[in-house]
């Protein structure tokens, strides 16, 4: 008798705790349909849609242990829920199983452990760096994508071993997953595969909450790229390599293209958030080409600098770099694994479109081309992925430029696929497509 109201309770709290899941999941779909006019109203749309989230994720946490003491207790959860659960464990592998990151994801160790708290606080290298983790790829900070590109850059190819050896393994997968993934607000998709992927003290896991930004933060990011946690660190070079006359002049001529090319981030930062997937995929498209520029500027500059020192002054400028621990062979990063296949990126978001927006005709033709043009962009970011991390900052450099060409050339594979689908879709499936979810239920 005593099991039997255990059953009948969870039934019923399993009934009302589904009703309030899908109440939640409407509500987030209309505010997230919306269109605010003047920055409050875009604030306030923000900070609801974030509430309205965190009670969502609440209630589906919840949902899941009421299905673990269902099965406990040998009562079965409803034919269709537990289709649903099945099908959102089955996309969580298959999400596991294709991806840039999934070998480095394995490796749960303090340093990626790290890592990932680094990701999910949004730190600029830095930022990091005085907390003694390494730096990771942020994705968003408000709308703006890949809010540290110029320090990146530059930071990355003088001191490459101070950054997470996954740093491009999950630049790739954002650069994919932001397009399709609406998520919970916007931007949250940071290459995650599960809301419960960022581990906490004790042990566990807690639910991935997007980086806050302030309006004085994008000022700084937008508008002085090259000033403050994103600045060059031209005065370590110097001190390093300690250059001669001669040597002095070129790395003026560093200095002045460094300048430069923070001139070309001016204009691509966004301020106000990109609601749709041509939307967000075009802000990316906006960043990536700022960033290649940026690359194209300094680099012939970078090239004569460092082709001007000798030996030892070579080896100085190579050894740069803050203290974030010792070094471990995991910063020569293997490009095994990126010749595998990328079902979580392909595969994966197509078949939650069919699953969400049900397709037919000629949407169903347009998505066809659109999962085409996605594998294809894919492939590009796959030959792209390096057999190691060069040795030197002008091969760094060089390495990423070819990174950076496969980025934007997987974007405009992808544009016109993505905007001939969206072309075709009713009002109402938009909106769903806007905040379609990795493992949600359809």
């Amino acid at each position: 008798m005593v099991q039997q109201r255990q059953r009948d309770m969870l039934s019923r709290q399993t009934t009302e705790r589904q009703t309030r899941i899908d109440r939640l999941q409407q509500r987030v779909q209309q505010l997230q349909s919306q269109k605010p006019e003047g920055a409050r109203a875009l604030r306030e749309q923000q900070r609801t849609l974030q509430t309205q989230n965190r009670l969502l994720q609440r209630e589906q946490r919840a949902q899941q242990s009421d299905l673990a003491r269902q099965q406990r207790l040998g009562l079965q959860a409803p034919v269709g829920r537990a289709a649903a659960t099945a099908a959102t464990a089955a996309a969580v592998q298959a999400a596991t199983r294709g991806r840039f990151t999934e070998r480095f994801r394995e490796q749960a160790t303090p340093l990626s452990q790290a890592a990932l708290i680094t990701r999910q606080s949004g730190w600029a290298p830095r930022e990091a760096w005085r907390h003694r983790h390494p730096a990771i790829f942020v994705a968003w900070l408000g709308p703006v994508f890949w809010p540290y590109a110029y320090s990146d850059i530059f930071d990355y190819t003088f001191w490459s071993y101070a950054y997470d050896p996954g740093y491009w393994a999950y630049a790739y997968d954002d650069f994919v997953d932001t397009v399709y993934w609406g998520g919970d607000s916007p931007y949250s998709a940071y290459a995650s595969i599960s809301p419960y992927d960022y581990p906490q003290a004790g042990g566990g896991y807690r639910a991935r909450q997007r980086a806050s930004v302030s309006p004085q933060t994008l000022q700084q990011l937008c508008g002085t790229p090259d000033k403050g946690v994103t600045a060059w660190p031209l005065a370590d070079i110097a001190q390093a390599v300690r250059p001669t006359p001669e040597q002095r002049a070129l790395l003026d001529e560093l200095k002045t293209a460094a300048a430069n090319a923070a001139d070309v981030f001016k204009d691509s930062c966004a301020n106000t958030y990109a609601l749709t997937p041509p939307g967000r995929l075009r802000a990316m498209m906006n960043r990536v080409s700022a960033t290649l520029e940026a690359v194209k500027i300094v680099r012939p500059a970078l090239e004569n600098f460092y082709n001007s020192l000798s030996d030892e002054q070579q080896a100085r400028f190579n050894a740069l770099g803050p203290n974030v621990g010792e070094r471990s062979p995991q910063q020569q990063a293997s490009a095994e694994g990126c010749g595998d296949p990328k079902s979580g990126l392909t595969q994966l978001p197509i078949q939650r479109i069919e699953a969400v927006l049900h397709p037919a005709g000629k949407q169903k033709e347009a998505l066809d081309r659109l999962s085409e043009a996605t594998a294809k962009g894919v492939e590009g970011l796959q030959a792209a992925c390096p057999n190691d991390v060069p040795l030197t900052p002008v091969g760094r450099l060089e390495a990423m430029q070819h990174r950076l060409e496969a980025m934007l050339t997987a974007a405009k594979l992808v544009e016109p696929a993505l905007d001939e689908f969206y072309a075709t879709l009713s009002s109402e499936q938009k909106a769903r497509f806007n905040t379609l979810q990795q493992v949600a239920g359809p």
